[in-house]
């Protein structure tokens, strides 16, 4: 069966003062079939946060301007990013006066197969219509600790710690960089891509459930309102990217009447 992509990106400042979270979605300049989407929450005081993701943006396009599959794996590529964007945000130390971090999240879009790289705790999500396939795995403390089981779910929920990374974009630490990758592709499949100001107001159940039943517009339009009215006042910028990949049916066309016969009236 042949697939259509379907494509939104949305962004809420939420309840903060600057949008330091940046997002985009891009195609390649001359492969036709390939794009790439990024997402990158920033971190580190007025306008130094928004300078860090900007830098991942920068880089991703960059970097997916030369890509060539037969010279360099997707691997390769999407690591490339976000190493050279790690070194980018922290030269910017000497020429501002901010401490900039941010996370990265970036998917790359070939046919028959999606390939993805992060670091911090922005997620990649993986849905095949409402079923959750795949997660990334935050690079976090309480995340560290609920993996070595001296954490319960419910704890690290509500730990007062929860927001501190162990793996970003800035630090003086290489950053962490987790991979992943899905061939081939199925009518149903939904990629998402969202900062911790969204996925912090939902089970992976929800997010499924509003992804499949919805086209991505309209769901980036329910989940982001959805956040806002959880945060009830205190709600962070929220951003995500949605790729859904839908079925195409099959034209159907008139049966033929007899040979050499005219098609039948109306």
């Amino acid at each position: 069966m042949a697939l259509s992509v379907e494509t939104c990106t949305a962004q809420h400042i939420g309840d903060r003062k600057e949008q330091q979270d940046r997002v985009a979605l891009f195609p390649h300049s001359s492969r036709r079939g390939l794009f790439m989407a990024v997402l990158a929450d920033g971190m580190g005081g007025h306008s130094g946060g928004a300078m860090a993701a900007e830098q991942v943006v920068h880089k991703a396009q960059q970097n997916f301007e030369v890509y060539a599959p037969a010279d360099e794996s997707a691997e390769q590529l999407l690591g490339s990013i976000i190493a050279e964007a790690h070194i980018t945000v922290k030269l910017t130390r000497f020429t501002s006066e901010q401490d900039p971090h941010t996370t990265a999240c970036v998917l790359l879009f070939q046919p028959g197969r999606v390939d993805w790289a992060h670091c911090g705790d922005s997620r990649i999500y993986h849905f095949r219509s409402d079923q959750l396939v795949s997660r990334s795995s935050d690079h976090s403390y309480v995340n560290e600790m609920l993996k070595k089981g001296y954490l319960t779910p419910e704890q690290a929920e509500n730990h007062p710690q929860k927001n501190v990374l162990l793996g970003c974009l800035g630090s003086e630490r290489e950053p962490t960089i987790d991979y992943g990758s899905t061939t081939p592709l199925a009518d149903g499949d939904t990629f998402l891509l969202c900062s911790d100001g969204l996925w912090a107001y939902f089970s992976d159940a929800e997010l499924g459930g509003v992804l499949s039943a919805h086209a991505p517009r309209a769901a980036a339009e329910i989940l982001i309102q959805r956040a806002r009215d959880r945060g009830n006042g205190s709600g962070d910028n929220c951003s995500l990217v949605i790729v859904k990949l839908v079925g195409k049916k099959a034209e159907q066309k008139s049966p033929a009447g007899p040979r050499g016969s005219p098609p039948p009236k109306a």
